[in-house]
This record gives structure tokens, C-alpha cells and sequence, in this order.
């Protein structure tokens, strides 16, 4: 965990300047990982932003400090590490405003270090691999809708608290694996599948909206869930999707069953977490923000 302060303002200044000192926590800080950055100010600020991988970091009073620090001098912000990314030194930038209207800027750097992925070979359906030229407008379709919610980040945060698991079983670590179908290389796996009988309830791990209920071509049924500031849970291959585009669902609420629609070879649960675009393991949100 590493640590940086930093203070500044005007030398004419009569009053002590607003002091920010900034940490993070993670799994580990690399491809696929989430961070928590957190900042503890000298004293309350009125507003506090940042920037990091090009995509803006919203921050929420640190929920621990609700009976401690009334008057939200700790904030927090979730950062996500999509798969692609190089590895390095990221420059974090933070940005605070003081009660008395002066700015604090904070440069913070996060270290991303390599990982390797292993490869998965499967056996599919071939129409899942080379799929027929009628579907292709379909799925080019697809594409298109999904990165249109994925690269939209809701103005109001609506998720609170911990993230549960969805289902009871155990995860596969199948997360980034690069995945190899019917001897053709795809792209890498950017969720984690859970081991689940067909049938098993899926459990909404926090609060949202669903953005979308219906069925696609490679991942046959799917909820994907809005929770707000930019986290998405994408839930595929269900056999039954028990809720509809634009209900408000809270933590623990059944939003379908577990199937095997689409490109699978059995059923299980296939859990996407997208943070502000990135690919990032549903593991390591439930780790760092875990259910009560």
C-alpha cells in the first residue's frame, strides 16, 4: 500500500491549506484487478474528483466513517483495471476544493504489474464459432448496443455496502483466461463462471437497474444490471431471466436462473463486472467490498 501527501495553496493565504493524504487497497494492482483509492482530507472538502487510464474517478464518503467522521473528511472511489492495460507506472490525478473555495491537486501513481492468463481450449457448437452470414447483422447489432451501456456511466451512484455472490458455488478462475474455441483464438474471458446447477436462483449482488433483459446471439440469456457511476454486472447463459428492462432491483433480489443459452458447453453462471468500460474480476470487487 503506498502513501503520498500533498498540500497546496497560496502563500498569502492566513489559514492552514487543505492537506490530502491518498492510499489504495487492492488484491493486487494489476490487469483485471479493482483498487480502492482513498482520501482523508484535513478538513471536510466541498467537492473532490480525479482522473486515471483517461476515465474520471468519482468519489463517496467512506461509508466505515459514517459514525466516526460526520463530516466526510474520508472518500473513497473504486478504480478498475481492464485487461489491456499496459504495464507501469499510471498517473492518478486528484482534485479537492476547499470549504473556502481554494484547489488542492494530488498526483498519485498506481504501479500496474504483468500477469499471464492461461489459455482455455473449448469445443462449441461450429455456429458459435464461425456463425452463419444471416446472424451477422445481428450480432454486429449486438456489439453495438452492449457498447453503448458499457461506455455509459450514470450520474447517480446506486450501489451501497458489499457486493454479494450471486450464486452459492464456487467460482472456475476463469477470469482473462485467453480462449481457444474449436482450435480458433477469441478474446480473452472477461468474466468469472460459477459452478451452479441449471435452475440455481441468481441473486443480485447490489442495487441498480436493469439496462437490459432479453436474449443475445453469443450469450444467449442474459440481466445486465446498472449499479450506477459506471460498474455494470452482466449476467449470460441464464435459462430464465425473471426481470424486465428498466426495473430497480436491491441486493439479493433474483433476477434469473442459471442456464446454458448461447456459446457455453454446460450450464453455469457467466458474471461480467464492467467499471467504467474496464474488464475487471467479479472476485476482486466482492474481496475489496465484501457482504456483510
Amino acid at each position: 500500500m503506498a502513501l503520498l501527501w500533498l498540500g497546496s495553496l497560496s502563500a498569502t493565504a492566513a489559514f492552514a491549506p487543505l492537506t490530502l493524504q491518498v492510499t489504495h487497497h487492492a488484491r493486487s494492482v494489476q490487469p483485471g484487478e479493482v483498487v480502492i483509492l482513498e482520501v482523508a482530507a484535513s478538513e471536510p472538502p466541498v467537492d473532490i474528483s480525479g482522473e486515471v487510464f483517461g476515465a474520471a474517478v468519482r468519489f463517496y464518503p467512506a461509508e466505515t466513517e459514517a459514525t466516526t467522521d460526520p463530516d466526510h473528511s474520508v472518500w473513497r472511489a473504486l478504480v478498475g483495471i481492464d485487461l489491456d492495460t499496459a504495464t507501469g507506472e499510471h498517473a492518478v490525478v486528484i482534485r479537492a476544493t476547499s470549504g473556502t473555495g481554494s484547489i488542492v491537486d494530488a498526483n498519485y501513481t498506481l504501479t500496474i504489474e504483468p500477469k499471464e492468463f492461461p489459455t482455455r481450449r473449448l469445443t462449441v457448437a461450429p455456429n458459435y464459432v464461425n456463425p452463419p452470414a444471416e446472424t451477422i447483422e445481428r450480432i454486429q447489432r449486438e456489439v453495438v448496443l452492449q457498447r453503448q451501456i458499457f461506455t455509459t456511466s450514470s450520474a447517480e451512484r446506486l450501489w451501497r455496502g458489499g457486493f454479494l455472490r450471486p450464486v452459492p458455488g464456487e467460482s472456475s478462475s476463469s477470469f482473462g483466461r485467453r480462449s481457444v474455441f474449436n482450435g480458433e483464438a477469441r478474446s480473452p474471458h472477461s468474466g468469472t463462471d460459477f459452478r451452479a446447477g441449471r435452475g440455481t436462483s441468481i441473486k443480485a449482488p447490489n442495487d441498480g437497474i436493469v439496462v437490459l433483459a432479453g436474449d443475445l446471439y453469443f450469450s444467449g440469456n442474459v440481466v445486465i444490471i446498472d449499479h450506477g457511476w459506471g460498474l455494470y454486472s452482466f449476467f449470460a447463459h441464464l435459462s430464465e431471466v425473471d426481470v424486465t428492462t428498466g426495473e430497480v432491483v436491491a441486493r439479493g433480489d433474483v433476477v434469473g436462473k442459471v442456464g446454458a443459452t448461447g456459446r457455453v458447453t454446460g450450464a453455469h453462471l457467466h458474471w461480467t463486472v464492467r467499471l467504467n468500460n474496464a474488464r475487471v474480476d467479479p472476485i476482486a470487487l466482492m474481496a475489496l467490498l465484501p457482504a456483510d
